[in-house]
């Protein structure tokens, strides 16, 4: 016989961006606690509101699996005394197991006789089972947690009502102060309390009183109306804002899609500050009229926790709060309109980037020096340099404008669109408005070459100049996203196939540094920004490369003799395809032994033919000069690895036909010396020693 188990949560209105991260925690939680008590169940569903996160266990088992436990004792020896009576230890022991002498068996363990008492424990009930599972539940980790009353708990919100029902049967058990029942509560307006006679009537129960508590049955209904409401007006569809869609689920318990409007005049604002003040601030849909133009229209839809009555005075009352928002937008663009770009860029001056760093306007410069080092990279025509220089020294002005004070989240995008509004040109433009790309870890890339260049320029500037006040990221702590700005260098990078070797780029920027105390510190802390960057690069492998399985394909290419990122990542994808050949082996086999021996030679010997006793070292000797003179041509990571087929089995001649250690010192170093020069080929490409070869 099987069960249904239910438990919810009760809580004041939680964020609605943590609902559904905390419902599939909570999942997590009950699984893992039936699991490690071997208790078996066929499905978890999940169920979360604002106000409740809940789960709901499907054929439970009804008790667990009784079992047998052996326990060892002591050894023999000791559990028996020379007259063959119970020692103290064996009683002692018994006793402990909560059995007697007459239950002790022998078994031998490697080669001595041990005490062994066979137990049978019975399984407990689901019930018996349940009850500790509250034990777990304070240790739900959120965003954010709070107090609440006198108590010293904390938890995401204030628990109101926990309910834990095993079929029609209540589980005794408490969270906090809050001990369990079988009553839940409906809609904060349009429903009321309701008594669940049996576990399977809470989904069903909840919809009685106005509480659409599956997830994505309330998604859905949102999206249905939406679209009919579009269908019904000819607006476009705007539920491809999956984000704005996600949260508007997780902030109402029962949705009622309706539109409102708002004045025309307001549509002389750039569309960008009215899809923030409607999205991000009011969690409003912006309405576009349908077809290829998709002309902004006067309109908004939203999305109301409640039923249809009274919908005209919710209607104006949210236009009436629009109203104002639009008519501050609207005025802070006006009041930024009355400038000019030289005008904000002089602002820069008297506002602090950081208070160890300097302005905002000392960032902007060295913003302009890193991305005048980076122009030879892209191939970049003369106007196109001219843009750079340009985009560089204006890149942080609308900072400071009232626009981005008021809407922070449009930082390079107002830029881009005063900058089109005061005749910069379209790249210049554009490069502002794409200087914070990619702004997250798997964000979009800039599309222009200005763009990447001056994105480039100031993640490095962030880097450099955190590192070298000591404010490295430890752990999860990441105040200023430099994981993020670092994995956007790598991302930009690799996008833009530039041949930029880190440790060189960052050795150009020291060397134009003209402040001795900054130069100081960031040579200090070069190797850990070019490590950190490293760092970054590894993750890129694993997530975009189709290496996460592949650890020493990894770190073979991360250990090489150079950090020129796109040659890394071309390498390290001949290795994962190369993994799979029979050649591999041989060829990882043969560098790694030259590697090893390489470690003994002079630097200061150069190789001298005239000193080779046999063909093969004369053989090999000819290989790798073809293989440096091929190496000038810069071919590549496919055309060396191939060099490296060719040569191995000329190296594995030499190894059987020469004794490298040789009583000789002439010849000894001789060897060494040219082992050491196929090592200075083969150390740019991967470090072999660590390839993992079965």
């Amino acid at each position: 016989m099987t069960h249904t188990f239910l438990l919810e949560i009760g809580l004041e209105e939680m964020p609605a961006k943590v609902v559904s991260r905390s419902a599939s925690q909570l999942k997590t939680m009950v699984s893992t606690h039936l699991k490690e008590n071997g208790l078996n169940y066929s499905t978890i569903d999940v169920y979360s509101t604002p106000r409740r996160l809940a789960v709901s266990v499907s054929e439970l088992e009804e008790k667990q699996e009784d079992r047998t436990e052996t326990v060892k004792g002591p050894a023999k020896r000791i559990a028996v005394d020379d007259e063959g009576n119970w020692s103290k230890a064996a009683i002692g022991f018994s006793k402990g197991q909560k059995a007697s002498v007459d239950d002790i068996v022998f078994k031998e363990v490697k080669g001595e006789e041990y005490v062994f008492i066979e137990k049978e424990i019975k399984g407990q009930s689901a019930e018996e089972v349940l009850k500790t599972l509250a034990d777990r539940l304070p240790s739900m980790t959120f965003p954010v947690s709070m107090k609440w009353g006198n108590s010293s708990h904390r938890f995401i919100r204030p628990v109101h009502w926990l309910v834990a029902l095993l079929d029609a049967d209540v589980v005794d058990m408490k969270l906090f102060d809050v001990a369990s029942g079988r009553e839940t509560r409906g809609h904060r307006f349009l429903g009321s309390s309701v008594t669940l006679d049996h576990a399977k009537d809470y989904e069903e129960a909840l919809k009685q009183e106005s509480v659409l508590v599956d997830r994505d049955e309330r998604r859905k209904a949102i999206v249905t109306q939406i679209r009919d409401l579009c269908q019904e007006n000819n607006w476009q569809d705007p539920t491809d804002n999956v984000s704005l869609v996600d949260e508007v689920t997780d902030l109402v318990e029962y949705p009622t899609v309706f539109s409102g409007s708002f004045d025309e005049d307001y549509l002389k604002v750039p569309e960008i500050v009215l899809e923030t003040a409607m999205a991000d601030h009011q969690r409003y849909f912006p309405v576009r009229e349908a077809g290829e133009e998709g002309s902004f229209l006067p309109y908004f839809i939203a999305v109301r926790n409640g039923n249809d009555q009274g919908l005209d005075f919710v209607r104006k009352g949210n236009e009436k709060v629009l109203s104002a928002r639009l008519a501050d937008a609207a005025f802070f663009y006006e009041e930024d309109n009355k400038h000019t770009i030289d005008y904000f860029v002089e602002k820069l001056k008297h506002v602090s980037f950081h208070e160890k760093i300097g302005s905002l306007y000392e960032k902007q410069e060295r913003i302009e020096r890193i991305a005048e080092s980076l122009v030879p990279y892209f191939d970049l025509k003369v106007e196109k340099e001219t843009d750079v220089k340009r985009a560089a020294r204006i890149c942080k002005f609308d900072l400071v404008t009232q626009t981005v004070t008021e809407f922070t989240s449009l930082q390079g995008q107002i830029a881009g669109i005063f900058a089109r509004e005061r005749k910069e040109s379209d790249a210049v433009s554009q490069a502002l408005a794409e200087q914070y790309l990619p702004d997250s870890m798997e964000g979009k890339l800039p599309e222009s070459k200005v763009g990447a260049i001056i994105s480039l320029a100031d993640k490095m500037d962030s880097l450099m100049s955190f590192f070298a006040i000591g404010l490295i990221p430890t752990g999860s702590n990441d105040p200023f996203a430099l994981r993020r700005q670092a994995m956007g260098i790598v991302r930009m990078i690799e996008a833009f196939d530039l041949p930029l070797s880190i440790s060189e780029w960052i050795d150009g920027i020291i060397h134009d540094v003209q402040n001795i105390e900054t130069k100081a510190l960031y040579e200090q802390n070069k190797g850990n920004v070019s490590q950190f960057i490293q760092d970054r690069l590894d993750v890129w492998l694993t997530k975009y490369a189709g290496l996460d399985k592949d650890y020493d394909v990894r770190e073979a290419v991360l250990n090489a003799s150079h950090d020129n990122i796109v040659a890394l990542i071309d390498q390290a994808k001949v290795l994962k395809a190369e993994k799979q050949t029979d050649q591999f082996k041989p060829v990882v086999e043969s560098l790694t032994r030259v590697a090893n021996l390489a470690e003994k030679a002079d630097p200061n010997v150069a190789v001298d033919a005239e000193r080779f006793e046999s063909d093969s070292e004369r053989a090999l000797y000819d290989a790798v000069t073809g293989i440096q003179m091929l190496n000038e041509k810069d071919i590549s990571a496919g055309e060396t690895w191939k060099q490296f087929v060719l040569l191995h089995p000329l190296i594995d001649a030499f190894f059987e036909e020469n004794m490298v250690m040789a009583d000789d010192e002439a010849v000894k170093a001789n060897r060494l010396a040219l082992l050491d020069r196929i090592d200075r080929l083969a150390r740019p490409f991967a470090q072999f020693s660590t390839l993992v070869i079965k």
